[in-house]
């Protein structure tokens, strides 16, 4: 299968480029220089790549699935124990580059300074393994999800269908290059489409108003800092796309997004395990809070912790299932939690908490596991208090958790960033806009929420701190 069509002259202007943080090659270069890598790591059983954000790291990917070696991508700014398990987990053989890794010996290969011509890579299979990416799980060590070169391409030309994704387009983007997002979608998905590829370097306001492009992925957190710099968010006005993922985008960033832009962000939800499967048309609707419908070749159901069906209303909360065509492999290594992931009837169960509404549009209301907190009898929602905190002008960031409490069971307390904070104004607020038991009984004011590289709120950490 051609996953990068591309670099094959399939379809897209032949002298298109992949740009990274100001160092540019065309597409036949980046082919030229992956498959002298390639050359190299024939045969491997996985190759190591670095996820800074550099056109070797752009380089190390490609020659990995154009010589259908699989790619392991590592973390930046990973330790040296979580570095150290991916390494020795994933089997690598092989790392592209010099990183300074001390942890596990590794054969290295060295991305060349001059591109020679393209040799074209050798056959590889649609079911064979394209990476194997680690998850950023909640407890233990990560662990290695197999992702085959089918799912990239299902995922891929899924969304390509679901935003109009051609040739045509520039994407622009700032986004770490060892996760779903900004490698998976911000990268592969340019080469496989045939559009050009912008990659920033740093997703600041100033680099993504600069770079002129018509399609623009960014976190809720690369959105929260464009809208605080007006003039910068106004430039993005003559691109045909913005796109929101990783986590949710508050309601007032997407509202702020649309006053300065004069169009509401795209939104769509996916997991590693599970690529991208749902997303707000470019052609459809743009709701608030919502992530839109599943892409082609996906389904979702929605089930209780009894493991009933339950109604696709708008308001019934349930555990979100997903099947379909851009499914991993499986954990690596571990049998038995591939199969504690899966239903005995093949869905994969994500362990996110949604609503479905009768139009199909989805609604990811949190974790189960922490964003669903059981307070006085009741199911509450940490997303919905976040919104309404987030609509008081004092609000500049909320996490919304539950914590034990020997009266509820759960009792909802709010950690939140702003200025000139009153914390009972606050719970007022909420009990005036929603149901009065969803407000919270306590305000935390913290100068900052724990983030993970992909600008995820780390609740655990919060929750960490009633221990």
């Amino acid at each position: 299968m051609t996953l990068l069509p591309a670099l094959h002259g399939v379809h897209g202007d032949p002298s298109g480029a992949v740009s990274v943080a100001g160092e540019t090659l065309s597409w036949s270069e980046l082919a030229g220089k992956a498959d002298a890598v390639g050359a190299c790591v024939g045969g491997a059983a996985a190759i190591a790549v670095c996820g800074a954000a550099s056109i070797e790291t752009v380089v190390a990917v490609v020659a990995g699935l154009r010589w259908g070696v699989p790619v392991v991508p590592v973390p930046a700014d990973a330790g040296p124990m979580e570095r150290e398990h991916i390494l020795r987990d994933s089997g690598a053989d092989m790392v592209i580059g010099d990183p300074d890794w001390p942890e596990v010996e590794l054969e290295r290969v060295l991305v060349p300074a001059r591109a020679g011509s393209p040799t074209g890579g050798s056959d590889v299979g649609d079911s064979d393994p394209a990476l194997i990416m680690y998850t950023s799980g909640t407890t233990g060590l990560p662990k290695g999800a197999v992702i085959p070169r089918r799912a990239v391409a299902a995922g891929l030309d899924g969304l390509a269908d679901a935003w109009g994704w051609t040739p045509d387009d520039t994407l622009v983007h700032g986004l770490p290059l060892f996760h779903v997002h900004g490698l998976i979608l911000g990268v592969l998905g340019a080469l496989r489409v045939g559009s050009k590829l912008v990659h920033t370097g740093r997703p600041t306001p100033d680099r993504y108003a600069a770079a002129g492009g018509t399609l623009y992925f960014g976190v809720p957190t690369v959105w929260s800092r464009l809208v605080a710099a007006p003039e910068q968010a106004r430039a993005l006005s003559s691109a045909r796309l913005l796109v929101s993922g990783s986590a949710a985008l508050p309601v007032p960033v997407f509202d702020r997004i649309r006053e300065l832009t004069g169009q509401a962000p795209v939104e769509r939800y996916g997991m590693t395990e599970t690529l991208i499967t749902l997303s707000t048309r470019h052609d459809g609707e743009r709701r608030p809070g919502h992530v839109g419908v599943p892409i082609a070749g996906v389904e979702t159901r929605l089930r209780s912790d009894a493991g009933d069906l339950l109604r696709h209303d708008g308001e019934t909360i349930g555990g979100l299932e997903v099947r379909g065509a851009t499914m991993f492999d499986g954990y690596l290594n571990l049998p038995d939690k591939t199969a504690e992931s899966m239903t005995d009837d093949g869905w994969f169960v994500t362990g996110d908490a949604v609503t479905i509404g009768p139009d199909g549009f989805h609604r990811i209301v949190g974790r189960a596991s922490i964003d669903i907190i059981k307070s006085g009898g009741y199911k509450v929602g940490a997303g919905e208090v976040e919104t309404a905190l987030l609509s008081h002008p004092s609000v500049e960031e909320v996490a919304v958790i539950g914590v034990p409490d020997d009266d509820l069971g759960e009792r909802i307390v709010a950690f939140v960033v702003g200025d000139r904070v009153a914390p009972q104004e606050l719970i007022d607020h909420v009990a005036a806009l929603l149901s009065v038991h969803k407000r919270p009984r306590e305000i935390r004011l913290v100068e900052s929420l724990p983030r993970n590289a992909m600008g995820k709120v780390q609740k655990q950490q919060l929750r960490g701190t009633d221990r």
